[in-house]
C-alpha cells in the first residue's frame, strides 16, 4: 500500500460564526459565510504490518505508539487523531499530523485536522462518500468532548467562499462566486494577524450557549443578528459592495462581543484602535474568540497596516485563498 498524503485548507469565518453551534443550530438554524485559504493542515499515513500504531502531531510535538488498545486510549494526547483511526475499524498506521498555524489560531485547524485525517483513512479503508467527511470530521470531535459547530469542517473539505446553512441535523453548503474584482480587492486589503494568544474554544462556547439556553436576551438578539448578517454579507460580496461588506464585519464582531465579555480581551482591542488609525474600516475576531487571529479589512491601506503591526511584533500570516478543498494522494 502506498504512502498517502492529503492536505486541507483553514477558514476564515466571515459573518454567521456560532449559528452553526446546537442548540441554536437546532432550534432556530444558523447560516454563515467562510472562505477556505491556503493555509493547511497535512496528513501522512503509512499503513503498518506489525499490528502497531504511532500517531505524531508536529503541532503539539508529540508521540504516541503501541498497540492498538493501548494506543487509542482517549487521554488527552492526540485524540483527535485516535478518534480518526478509531472511526476507521483501528488500522495498523503510522500517521503524521502538521499544520500551518499554531494550535488555538481561530483558524479551524482542528477541524481541517480531522478532514485531512478521514481523507487519508479513506484510501486506505473506504468507508464513506467524500461529501459525508465534513459531518464525520465534526462528529470525530463530538467523540472526544470538543464543543463547537460545522462551518469549519466544510470549509475544509469544499474549499473556496461558502455559504452553509444549518438546521441540525441538515447542513446545506453553496458555493459563492465571488466576482474576480472584489477577490483580488480581498487578496490585497484584507490583514490576518496573530495575536500570539490560543485559545480554548471549546470553553467560551460552553458558556455563550449556556445564556442562550437560559433565554438570555442579548445573547438571543446577537445570534439572531449574526445569521442574518451572513446572508447580508453574502449579497454584499456578489454586488461588489465592499464599504457594506467591511461594515457588515464590523457589526459581527459588536455581535460576538456581545455574545460574552470573554470574545475580547484588552490586547484585542487595542489591535482594533491600532488598525482604526490606520485605516481598517472592518475587522473581527477569528472562530470563538478571547485570543487566537483578529482578521481587518483595510481598503487602500493594508501595507501600512501590516507595517505597523509588525514594527509592535505581532506576527501577520500571509495568504491567498483556497478553491480546492482536500486534496489527497498516494505515493508508489
Amino acid at each position: 500500500m502506498p504512502t498517502i498524503r492529503t492536505r486541507a485548507p483553514m477558514r476564515l469565518d466571515l459573518g454567521g460564526g456560532w449559528t452553526d453551534v446546537p442548540p441554536f443550530s437546532t432550534e432556530v438554524g444558523g447560516a454563515v459565510l467562510n472562505t477556505a485559504i491556503a493555509r493547511y493542515a497535512r496528513v501522512t499515513l503509512s499503513p503498518r504490518e506489525d499490528g502497531h500504531i504511532r500517531l505524531a502531531s508536529d503541532d503539539y510535538h508529540a508521540i504516541v505508539a503501541g498497540s492498538l488498545t493501548h494506543a487509542l486510549t482517549y487521554n488527552g494526547e492526540l485524540d483527535l487523531l485516535k478518534a480518526a483511526v478509531t472511526a476507521a475499524g483501528a488500522p495498523a498506521v503510522d500517521l503524521a499530523s502538521s499544520s500551518d498555524a499554531p494550535p488555538g489560531a481561530g483558524l479551524g485547524a482542528s477541524a481541517s485536522v480531522g478532514v485531512a485525517l478521514l481523507g487519508a483513512l479513506n484510501v486506505l479503508r473506504p468507508q464513506w462518500p467524500c461529501a459525508a467527511l465534513a459531518d464525520r470530521a465534526h462528529h470525530l470531535e463530538i467523540d472526544i468532548g470538543v464543543a463547537g459547530g460545522r462551518q469549519d469542517q466544510y470549509a475544509a473539505l469544499n474549499g473556496g467562499f461558502q455559504f452553509l446553512e444549518f438546521h441540525d441535523p441538515a447542513a446545506t453548503a453553496t458555493r459563492v462566486d465571488v466576482p474576480p474584482a472584489v477577490l483580488d480587492a480581498l487578496r490585497r486589503d484584507f490583514v490576518l494577524v496573530y495575536t500570539g494568544r490560543s485559545r480554548v474554544s471549546g470553553n467560551i462556547i460552553a458558556t455563550v450557549m449556556g445564556a442562550y439556553r437560559r433565554g438570555e436576551p442579548r445573547t438571543t438578539q446577537a445570534l439572531r443578528r449574526l445569521k442574518a448578517i451572513a446572508v447580508e454579507m453574502r449579497d454584499a460580496l456578489l454586488a461588489g459592495d465592499l464599504p457594506g461588506f467591511g461594515a457588515l464585519l464590523s457589526e459581527n464582531w459588536a455581535c460576538q462581543k456581545a455574545l460574552d465579555p470573554s470574545t475580547t480581551t484588552p490586547q484585542i482591542d487595542a489591535l482594533f484602535d491600532l488598525a482604526r488609525r490606520h485605516g481598517a474600516t472592518g475587522g473581527k475576531a477569528l472562530g470563538a474568540g478571547g485570543g487566537g487571529c483578529v482578521l481587518f479589512y483595510a481598503p487602500n491601506s493594508s501595507g501600512e497596516l501590516h507595517a505597523r503591526l509588525v514594527a509592535g511584533d505581532l506576527t501577520v500570516f500571509d495568504f491567498d485563498f483556497d478553491f480546492e478543498g482536500l486534496q489527497v494522494e498516494a505515493d508508489g
